[in-house]
């Protein structure tokens, strides 16, 4: 892939994620191998996948509405706890007349 094709979800990761996202390819998707290279736990990887898959899918989604997009970005990045985000989101689709 050329690097003017780079998709907008990967073009906003930070230089860890993508360094996280190697290191899970070439050890051929193994959370167990990813854990040992980081000389963490299992379950320290698999949260760091799943909050890199939030990161990927909020990026996806973040066109559709900016605002949602950064309250969930800021609980994704533990700047926000979840339920404060859950209610500035019902509040603000509340006012747009949206679900």
């Amino acid at each position: 892939m050329a690097i003017e094709l780079v998709p907008d979800w990967m073009a906003g990761l930070e230089d860890e994620d993508v360094a996280f996202i190697k290191r899970f390819l070439l050890a051929s998707g193994s959370l167990k191998e990813v854990a040992r290279q980081y000389d963490v736990s299992y379950p320290t990887v698999r949260l760091r996948l799943d909050r890199l898959i939030q990161k990927i899918q909020l990026a996806e989604s973040a066109e559709q509405d900016p605002f949602v997009a950064t309250v969930k970005r800021l609980a994704i990045s533990d700047k926000l706890d979840f339920d404060t985000a859950k209610i500035l989101i019902h509040e603000y689709r509340k006012q747009k007349g949206s679900p």
